[in-house]
């Protein structure tokens, strides 16, 4: 395979050990949730963690532990006795259908969960992630294991052109354009949940929440360069300083045993 595969494996070893260092996959589900990226210069082919390694938790995984699917969910590459991750078919069917996705992610958080049981809507509590949650997130019915082509075909139904579909009793399954989009995206899905859930245990089912109102006047808004005390400091700059120092934050944090390519 082309250096370029390796760079992506490391990229989704990577953003798949974030998932643990961020609380999304730890404890009892240590080993269970992935993240997958397509390639870029092969649009029919993803990386995804697989399973069958003698130790299978997502903190531990390096470049050479990942898988190269194709968009039928079938094994191209990869470690001789590991398989493609069980629910493989969450991340097949959603790249074939929308072509628009780059980055997939699906796990288990707790908060999430709950809420999906207690049949309660997730609604705006705080800035982060309050667009996600603006609408009402679809629910797929199912707490099974998305296993099969008709499963995967049913669960993307249920996601359509939205970024996001939450699984009753199971998880939820997040697109990006890009990894971090993606795994951060869910960090802030969990978070809305946690905080509906507080909200829902002081104050009932009828407890306040973010009006559309206010969400919007969050996220429609100017580019920050066009404010005056920013714009000429902005002007001389190149533009908007990145905004991904965050993401590289949590990358320094779980690179430090990693093998690079």
């Amino acid at each position: 395979m082309s250096r370029e595969i390796d760079e992506v494996k490391y990229e989704v070893a990577q953003a798949t050990r974030i998932l643990s260092s961020l609380g999304l996959a730890s404890g009892v589900t240590a080993s269970l949730g992935h993240v997958s990226m397509r390639v870029p210069n092969q649009p029919d082919r993803f990386v995804v963690k697989g399973r069958g390694y003698q130790i299978d938790a997502l903190e531990e995984m390096q470049y050479y532990d990942m898988i190269v699917c194709d968009l039928e969910g079938y094994k191209v590459d990869g470690p001789a006795k590991s398989t493609q991750c069980s629910e493989v078919k969450i991340h097949s069917c959603i790249y074939r259908e929308r072509p628009d996705v780059m980055s997939v992610v699906h796990v288990h958080p707790r908060y999430t969960v709950l809420m999906t049981v207690l049949e309660e809507r997730l609604r705006p509590m705080a800035q982060e992630g309050a667009a996600l949650v603006k609408s009402e997130l679809p629910v797929y019915p199912h707490t099974k294991t998305v296993w099969s082509e008709e499963e995967g075909a049913e669960l993307v139904s249920y996601l359509g052109d939205g970024k996001a579909v939450l699984m009753q009793g199971h998880g939820a399954a997040m697109t990006g354009k890009t990894v971090d989009d993606s795994v951060l995206s869910m960090l802030q899905l969990e978070e809305q949940a946690r905080m509906n859930y507080l909200a829902l245990v002081a104050k009932g089912s009828d407890h306040k929440y973010l009006s559309d109102a206010l969400v919007d006047e969050s996220t429609n808004r100017p580019n920050q360069s066009e404010y005056p005390h920013f714009k000429e400091l902005m002007r001389r700059i190149g533009g908007n300083p990145p905004r991904d120092g965050t993401w590289n934050s949590y990358k320094k944090k779980v690179s430090g045993d990693m093998i690079a390519p």
